[in-house]
């Protein structure tokens, strides 16, 4: 159960089915698919449904993976052929790293080639990371394509951190090209793909999606701020106040969560608090996502 001061069952709308939505958590309960993989398909399949519903998603194209949690070596990925406001947990592919298609959803269609050989590459490369997120939102190409790249002059910038780049070689289909992306991802959590849109890994779904949300708002910021990337006439803070944002923004909660008279920022990992709230919106609106409200964070 949720302690003290968090959201009881009470406070929790109870899902509401409308037929002219595909639910996201479409699993029988009856599945044979292992407990783990049907939390990780319904949330990666919540995420397709947020991205859709903030405007990110570019008609069929683009792509998110998670990691299946009892196999490091198998990742769900989505159906190349769906609109994300289509994807279901039944929908999602599950691929091996080598591209064996272990489980090839409910829908008959394929899985994008390019989203395979980044998606592979990131994941056998940084086994700490659950989720990838890739995709390509105009203010992030518009970033993309300025030759100062992302710069820290808004809050979000800053919550986002350093960043690598990736420089544009045409559609990612060429599997020799993974070795330059894990070359220029490094060990961050966020890679600009020139004149294409960004990388963004996260050590959960909920990490991922709030990585991803303060990098779309830097980057608008930026557009509106240096159209033209000339920086001329941008105050930018000190390197000091840049270094603490991070830091505090890293933690769970944003590391501003305040309970019983002080800051707590271990009682939620990073992202959860946000997704949470995220889930209550889709279940209130009838997706009915298959998210446990009764699922105790960390302590």
């Amino acid at each position: 159960m949720f302690s003290a001061g968090v959201l009881s069952n009470a406070t929790v709308p109870a899902p509401m089915f409308h037929p002219h939505i595909t639910p996201i958590a479409d699993l029988d309960k009856d599945t044979s698919i292992d407990p783990d993989e049907v939390v990780q398909r319904n949330k990666l399949a919540a995420l397709y449904r947020l991205v859709d519903l903030f405007r990110w998603s570019q008609g069929i194209y683009n792509h998110i993976t998670v990691r299946v949690s009892n196999d490091p070596d198998e990742i769900l990925i989505n159906a190349f052929g769906q609109l994300y406001n289509e994807v279901s947990a039944s929908s999602l592919i599950k691929v091996d790293l080598d591209g064996t298609v272990i489980n090839g959803g409910s829908t008959g269609f394929g899985v994008n080639q390019a989203g395979y050989v980044l998606h592979s590459a990131v994941h056998r490369a940084r086994s700490e990371i659950k989720c990838v997120v890739h995709l390509h939102h105009p203010s992030v190409v518009a970033v993309s394509a300025q030759k100062c790249g992302l710069l820290p002059i808004s809050q979000e910038a800053m919550i986002v951190g350093e960043v690598g780049y990736h420089e544009y070689r045409g559609i990612l289909i060429d599997e020799a090209e993974r070795a330059l992306l894990v070359r220029d991802l490094g060990d961050r959590h966020v890679m600009i793909l020139r004149n294409h849109g960004f990388v963004v890994c996260g050590e959960s779904v909920e990490h991922a999606l709030s990585v991803t949300y303060h990098l779309i708002i830097a980057c608008e910021t930026q557009v509106k701020t240096v159209p033209g990337g000339n920086t001329d006439n941008v105050h930018f803070p000190a390197h000091s106040a840049i270094k603490q944002v991070y830091q505090v923004a890293s933690n769970g909660g944003g590391g501003v969560n305040r309970q019983n008279g002080h800051v707590n920022s271990t009682q939620w990992r990073k992202g959860e608090l946000e997704w949470q709230a995220y889930m209550r919106q889709l279940d209130a609106q009838g997706y009915v996502t298959g998210h446990d409200y009764n699922c105790k964070p960390c302590n």
